[in-house]
């Protein structure tokens, strides 16, 4: 279980990020037209997990925004925006701002995608919800960059992050 804060209050996650150098686990997650995406639709791309708690938040859509922005410069790179928001929601919420260079897949109902990667809140006002995490992968499916962001309302290292790519 890692612990990051929210506001400075002390929250909890389901586990612990999967580990540097180990194989992404494969996943079930729902596109925004309500069909299924899997590891398997992104063989072959390095992929950066954008995983956030809700896209109706301002730093939440600042982190889809930028990664928007730089995903149209990564050359054999997919931009996955995961989290447990309606797949609704996030068609709205891009459709809106114009940003086409992302996937947004949703963990919604169950959260297994959360579950499984250690990153679900388990306590505080956002328990069920994904923490702000980045997961970087390469083409072959082996992580190559992770970060949890410690304070819940804080931004991603996206330099850190795009680095490894």
């Amino acid at each position: 279980m890692a612990s990051i804060t929210l506001g400075g209050n002390p929250i909890h996650t389901s586990g612990e990020l999967p580990k540097i150098g180990t194989k992404i686990a494969d996943f079930k997650l729902v596109k925004t037209d309500l069909s299924i995406a899997s590891l398997q639709d992104f063989a072959g791309k390095k992929l950066v997990l954008n995983i956030f708690p809700s896209i109706d938040t301002g730093t939440c859509a600042a982190s889809v925004r930028k990664f928007n922005e730089s995903a149209s410069t990564l050359e054999n790179t997919t931009v996955l925006c995961v989290s447990r928001d309606l797949p609704f929601a996030q068609k709205r919420f891009c459709g809106a701002e114009g940003l086409e260079n992302v996937v947004n897949l949703s963990d919604f109902p169950e959260g297994s995608f959360g579950k499984a990667n250690g990153l679900e809140m388990t306590d505080g006002p956002l328990a069920g919800l994904h923490s702000r995490v980045i997961i970087v992968v390469d083409e072959n499916g082996i992580i190559t960059h992770t970060e949890q962001v410690a304070e819940i309302a804080d931004e991603p290292n996206y330099e850190a992050a795009l680095a490894v790519l």
